[in-house]
Parts: C-alpha cells; structure tokens; sequence
C-alpha cells in the first residue's frame, strides 16, 4: 500500500476521536464526576476499597472527606506488597507493570503503579489523541508518509517476582501497539538501550538515512542528540538530513530556554512545536493549537483531578478543590485519582489555569522545586521565561542551570545563586545578569517586594559553569538520558554544592 494511502487513512482513523473530546469540552465536571464514580465503584471489593468503605461513597464530597490525600511514602507499602505479587490491593485488575521514577535526582526510586487500562486508556490513548489534535490542525500534514524520532529513557524491563519494572518509556515501548512500532524510529532494540552515549551512537546510524518526519523527546536530551548527529554529518540544519520534518512533540522540561536553538537548527518558517505533559503517573494534558503552549487538561483518561492552591499548601489552612472551583492564572499543586489505583495521589507538579472553557493549563514547576525560603515564592516557570529573555537580550545560549538560596547570615541579607552552564556564553554578562534579574520581578511581584532597594534579597549571583558540568554530575548519578532531570529550583544548596564541587569557571 502506498505511504500516501497510508497516511490519508490513519489520519482519518486518528481524527474520528474529535467527536469525543468534543463531549468532554462540553460537559467537563460531569465527564470527571461520572468517571469518579466508576473507579470508585471499580475498587470496592480491593484492600484499599474496603478500608474506605468505597461501596458507600456517592458523592465526591463523601470521597474527599474520608480519603485522605497522599504521598508516594504514604502508599509505598501497599505498592511493595503489589510488586511482591499480592494483587486486589488499590486497584481490582492485576497489575504487573511498575515504571522506575526517572525524573528525579533523588537516590530514592519510586515504582509507580501502571495497569494494563492505564496502558490502553492513558498512556497510548494520549499519543492517539497528540496524533489526533495535530493532523486536526494541519490537514496538508504527511507525518505518516516517513517515521517518527522518539528518544525515551534508557533503563531496561527488569522482573521481580512476576512484576516488571523500568523506564515508563520502556514499559511504553514493551507493550506498543504494532501501528505505533511500524510508525517510529529506532527499532525496539535500539530504543532500550541501557548505555545512553551507546545508544546515541546507535540512534545516529539507525536514523540519519530514515524519512524521519517528526521528533518525540525531552527538549534537553533531544538537543543533544540533534546537536551530535549534526556535527557528525556535518550539516548546519536538520532539514539537510529530513527534508520533510514537520514537527517536534516535547515535554518533560520548559522548552522556552531552548526555542532559539531549535530554531537554528530546524530553519523553517512553519516548522511546529506540540507540548504535552505526561509522565509515569499519566497522560495529563496536550497542546491543542499550532501557536499556543497552553495545554488542553484531557478529562477521559481515567484521571480525576484536583488540586491545592499553592498558597495554602503545606499549611494547616490547605485545602484541596475539585476542577469545578478552580481560577485562572493561581498556581496548584495537583492531585489525582487514577485507574492505576492510585487514590488522591499527590504528583509534585503545580500548574496554573490558563483557560476555564476549555480547561487549559501551564505546568510552571514542582511543590519541591521553588524557591521560598525568602517569601519570594518562585517558581521554575519564572526562571524560565527570564532565562530565555536574557538569552534572546544578549544572543546566548543555555545548556542547563539550577538555583540554590544564599542564607541569611547575621546581618547579610540573602540572595539567589546561580549555577549556568552556557553552550554560547554572552558577550556582555553584565546586560545578561541585568535581564535576568529584571526579568524575575516583571513576571513575579513577590520575588519583585523582596528586591526592592535589596530590602531583602541581594543581587542575585551568578556561577558560570565549565563545558558538561551538568552532563558529567548526571553520568555521576546514573541518570543520563531519558526524562532525567536537571533540579531547576531548590530551597536547599545540596545540588548547588555539588556542582561547585565539580569545577566552575568563574561566578559573576
């Protein structure tokens, strides 16, 4: 069958799923309402279910006021005692499948639960409707006339008592569907590569002489790769090697402090950007239109949401709401129930609303990563939009960074700490400094308050890093590739330390 045939036909399967995205654009809280019911319903009979008395429960008010919103330490145990084979615990399917958190830097790994309906109703469902949203955006697309790039985590399905865990990507990659393994580029083999410089190798030969018409992976990691194979073909532009790139499908890590270099190295007028947020708890939320970050919240995935207002979280005052009551432009930390068993489960991401009709979103950090020690509250989505002003200001380049408070000591005031690796380093540090600093209390007024006549924070400081520090501390750690992250934001200096630790160059 000719690859025109094919891609007409699977854009016309893809785009029958509009109709039902469109139900629940329309009817939001009673598409969540009524999907609340049916976990709960579905989980009665589990160890979890009883203990709750979920048989009773009929109203999200009664389910909120006697399930207690959690942590990973909080379920922990009853996640050993499924991953030792004990099944009907939290969830009334078996659940075999355990993706290793991979995107924190802690030694500490979480294993969180993934059932077989979150596989198919969650995770393939939200690639499904990516699809989906896209070609209904771009009807000339020819995204499946060639393959797509998809660069996942690097760890391997690993068993232990008849349970399986790894990267979630890998645990993707075990159980894809045929259409999406014929669809995408490099082979199973190659994909699950342990070693993630071996696998780059890997991925180059396997890939340079495909018809790769779109990219799929976290900005940071995916620049790396884009970078090498550039340097090893000698090409300045992606389009030299695909021709026929149309599209990068990212998430994981803001992509504004690397826009720039993306467009420098995919020089085309109408190339596009799709975010979206998932990660091993779910597939959460999708950008729906060409030119907008925002993201629509998808509400049929077997995800009921809620969420803590961020300026009463971890107070006595907290509070957790429902989607109905959310507003716009506040920060939340959100809370979930899923079809994985994980009953009002706190994630460690915050996000703010954007839009209320539909429910639109920004993911603009972590509950752990921010920065408060000084009543400045900010937040990583605030670093990031100064980081890219600055480099857009002073026609820079960032590879990575992180921040660490500098402590009130006796009568010195406190001040912000940075650690920035550049891969094209200002010519004129001291305008890069100002923007940044400028930057941050345009877009947070508390953090603004705090600086005002230095009343209570200093300039903040900035420590530029010698080439791969942040490379070489992650290879430290075992957590190259994949969705591994740097740690934007911290209320300690213990990352910070380390880094120092490891060579600068010199600080500003």
């Amino acid at each position: 069958m000719p690859l025109t045939i094919i891609n007409s036909f699977a854009s016309w399967v893809l785009k029958q799923r509009i109709h039902q995205i469109e139900l629940f654009l329309k009817y939001p809280n009673e598409v969540q309402e009524e999907l609340l019911m049916l976990l709960i319903q579905s989980s009665k009979n589990t160890v979890l279910g009883k203990e709750y008395n979920f048989a009773s429960i009929n109203s999200y008010e009664t389910f909120s006021a006697r399930v207690p919103v959690t942590s990973y330490e909080d379920i922990h145990p009853m996640i050993e005692r499924t991953r030792n084979g004990e099944q009907n615990v939290f969830w009334d399917t078996p659940i075999k499948w355990f993706a290793k958190s991979s995107g924190t830097t802690n030694a500490k790994s979480k294993f969180i639960p993934v059932s077989n309906e979150a596989l198919e109703d969650c995770h393939y469902k939200g690639s499904k409707d990516l699809l989906c949203l896209y070609l209904s955006n771009n009807e000339n697309s020819e995204l499946f006339v060639g393959k797509s790039l998809r660069l996942g985590g690097s760890s391997q399905i690993h068993e232990n008592n008849n349970s399986f865990f790894g990267d979630l990507s890998a645990i993707l990659i075990e159980n894809m569907p045929i259409w999406a393994e014929f669809s995408s580029t490099p082979s199973n083999k190659t994909s699950l590569m342990s070693n993630w410089e071996t696998k780059m190798d890997a991925i180059i030969n396997e890939t340079k002489r495909e018809n790769v018409t779109s990219l799929a992976g976290v900005p940071s990691w995916m620049l790396v790769l884009l970078n090498k194979m550039l340097a090893e073909s000698g090409k300045e532009s992606l389009l030299d090697i695909w021709p026929n790139l149309e599209v990068y499908f990212h998430g994981g890590v803001n992509f504004d402090p690397y826009r720039e270099q993306y467009q420098k190295i995919l020089p085309k007028k109408d190339f596009k950007y799709y975010e979206i947020y998932n990660a091993s708890e779910g597939f959460f939320a999708i950008q729906d239109l060409n030119n907008s970050s925002d993201l629509l919240l998808m509400l049929d995935y077997g995800i009921f949401y809620e969420f803590i207002p961020m300026d009463t979280f971890g107070t006595p005052n907290q509070k957790t709401i429902r989607l109905a009551d959310v507003e716009l432009f506040k920060n939340y930390a959100i809370v979930i129930t899923t079809n994985s068993g994980l009953w009002r489960y706190l994630i460690g991401d915050t996000v703010r609303f954007t839009s209320l009709s539909p429910f639109r979103i920004r993911v603009t950090g972590r509950t752990k990563h921010h920065i408060n020690v000084f009543g400045e509250e900010l937040m990583v989505e605030n670093a990031d939009q100064a980081i890219a002003k600055a480099c857009s200001i002073t026609q820079s380049q960032v590879v990575d960074y992180t921040v660490a408070p500098i402590f009130m000591v006796d009568k010195e005031k406190g001040a912000h700490e940075w650690m920035i690796e550049f891969k094209k380093k200002p010519d004129n540090m001291e305008l890069f400094h100002k923007v940044l600093d400028e930057t941050l209390q345009a877009v947070n007024s508390d953090y603004e308050a705090k600086r005002r006549n230095n009343m209570t924070l200093n300039p903040l400081v900035i420590n530029i890093a010698r080439p791969n520090l942040f490379y070489d501390w992650l290879k430290e750690r075992d957590k190259l590739g994949g969705q591994h992250k740097i740690p934007r934001l911290s209320n300690h200096r213990d990352y910070l330390e380390q880094l120092k630790s490891m060579q600068l160059i010199v600080s500003f």
